[in-house]
């Protein structure tokens, strides 16, 4: 069968039965039909809470099944006793129409509704476009009533959002042909990576939350002074719009495991991690939280070890680094056509990419690590083997799971696994760079320490973007957050495996004042992903009972 088939197929609880189970009283629900409900309760983590991180090596086009993985482990970790809740992302339409479909996990380990997840959940990427894009609209529209703040058009840095896949939209001209309004270039972010987004995924509150989009840098004065959404008054109309979309999402595993869906920040060109609230209500209310962080160890998880970590002062107890065997053949050459083939030669030089990414949990964060072979059916015995043996070498475990086939039953060696490495001392931990490092620095620190490179380049426009930002407040304070590729540890996606002696290329550094970091831009990473030859939009097809097809 496949996913959606498989979701069909199998009965789910009302969402009341869920919140009921996890602890949740009635009244802090806010029911979206019979299988979702925001939460209100603010949360209170308890202090024994363990939080389990699920990352990946770098992965191909298809991606690994990292969410499904995380699915199946928390489905897993109940089946053995041990109370679970997930803490995920919500899937970007950019993606579900573009080259990955949805993103609800697969198999027997999904959350569900999954159509509905997919598609419009509960309204929250709808609300952030509208409060980011009502934004650009109060900028242009000061500049077309005097320009009280003597806003120069042509430095205006805040950009409108869409929650798609558009290229077109990588650059258009603003207020063209329209009379006495001040034309001027500008562009457009998906909605994944756009400051509201990551602002969202942090925020504690609404009072918070008014703060932090007050401090969004919006644009630049004629004389080279900084605008600020404050400036607009543009941040409580921004938070009206947003007050529902604040409060995470409840739904649950086809096992029925509750999850937390909430915020869904890209990890390549955004920071990569559901929300705060989500990770803290969930490990509120369960004695295990599993959550995981987009793309590869490289990006999602270093920047949820150095950015959200330390905004919220949440720390792992361990984490899970899910790698399959065609994505390690792909490292070491293999041609992509052929990943189904055994081919032990490339697989074993591959192995250097999840070498890397084990090494740097373990020996950079100092977080108990483990390793889930996610198993295909067409993997070998011995390709699986030669994994796990190279794993072990590192003094870690390797554990096989089949949770696409098996749900959390493909997951109970994993499980018990992770409940052993959260006993263990996490108190080591460190992160890759420290608060006081200048910004240069930092993303030298990341660069050389995580990814392997021998040093980093600023190009002419990234340093006049900093020089413009020397005068902001607490500037050097900031933690930052790398824009690129997925598919390699360095700037250049064809360069696979675990590379060396290359130079991470930086053309700009953009100012995130609301959310709290910097963004380096590496390569040619674009804010504004586009859509393949063959998008997965028009595979799909939906019938005369609305009966939808192909979202996979």
């Amino acid at each position: 069968m496949t996913d959606i088939e498989i979701a069909r197929s199998c009965k789910i609880k009302p969402i009341t039965h869920i919140a009921r189970k996890l602890g949740v009283d009635r009244s802090d629900l806010e029911l979206y039909g019979n299988y979702k409900a925001k939460v209100t309760l603010k949360p209170n983590v308890k202090r024994d809470a363990k939080l389990v991180l699920v990352t990946a090596i770098n992965p191909t086009a298809a991606g690994e099944g990292k969410t499904t993985v995380s699915i199946g482990l928390a489905d897993g970790l109940n089946l053995i006793g041990a109370k679970t809740c997930l803490a995920l992302r919500e899937p970007s339409l950019g993606p579900v129409f573009g080259i990955k479909g949805g993103a609800t996990g697969g198999g027997y380990s999904q959350i569900v509704p999954m159509e509905d997840i997919n598609l419009h959940f509960t309204g929250d990427f709808h609300a952030i476009t509208a409060a980011d894009n009502l934004l650009c609209a109060m900028i242009d529209n000061s500049i077309f009533q005097g320009n009280p703040l003597d806003i120069d058009p042509d430095r205006i840095v805040f950009n409108r959002t869409l929650d798609v896949n558009d290229r077109a939209l990588r650059g258009v001209a603003v207020n063209h042909g329209v009379k006495d309004a001040a034309e001027h270039n500008e562009k457009f972010n998906i909605t994944a990576a756009c400051e509201v987004m990551a602002i969202l995924s942090l925020a504690n509150d609404i009072d918070d939350l008014k703060r932090r989009l007050g401090k969004i840098l919006v644009a630049y004065t004629r004389s080279g002074r900084h605008v600020f959404a404050c400036d607009l008054k543009a941040e409580n109309a921004m938070a009206i719009l947003l007050k529902d979309a604040l409060k995470p999402n409840l739904v649950q595993t086809l096992g029925g495991t509750p999850a937390f869906v909430h915020c869904g920040p890209f990890a390549n060109i955004a920071h990569g991690c559901n929300s705060v609230q989500a990770t803290k209500l969930a490990m509120t209310y369960a004695d295990y939280t599993v959550t995981e962080a987009g793309f590869g160890a490289d990006l999602g998880a270093e920047k949820f070890l150095d950015v959200k970590c330390r905004v919220s002062g949440l720390r792992p107890n361990a984490v899970v680094i899910v790698a399959t065997v065609r994505a390690l053949k792909l490292h070491g050459g293999a041609d992509k056509n052929s990943l189904k083939d055994e081919n032990t030669e490339a697989l074993r030089k591959g192995i250097c990419n999840l070498v890397r990414h084990v090494n740097n949990i373990k020996n950079v964060y100092r977080l108990p690590t483990v390793v889930a072979v996610n198993r295909f059916v067409s993997d070998t015995d011995n390709e699986v083997n030669i994994v796990r043996q190279a794993v072990n070498e590192l003094g870690v475990s390797a554990v096989v799971c089949d949770v696409w086939g098996k749900g959390g039953r493909g997951a109970e060696e994993l499980a018990r696994k992770v409940v052993e490495l959260c006993d263990c001392d996490n108190g080591s931990f460190r992160y890759a760079y420290d608060d006081g490092d200048p910004v240069e620095d930092k993303i030298r620190k990341i660069a050389t320490k995580i990814y392997g490179a021998s040093d980093i380049e600023l190009s002419d426009k990234a340093k006049s973007s900093l020089k413009a930002l020397a005068d902001v407040t607490d500037i050097d304070r900031l933690p930052v957050v790398i824009a690129k590729t997925q598919y390699s540890f360095s700037d250049d996606a064809k360069l696979l495996g675990a590379p060396t002696d290359f130079v991470l290329h930086i053309r700009d550094v953009e100012y995130r004042g609301g959310a709290g970091f910097l963004v380096a831009l590496a390569g040619n990473m674009l804010l504004m992903p586009g859509l393949s030859a063959t998008p997965n939009a028009v595979n799909m097809s939906i019938d005369s009972d609305g009966k939808i097809e192909g979202l996979y």
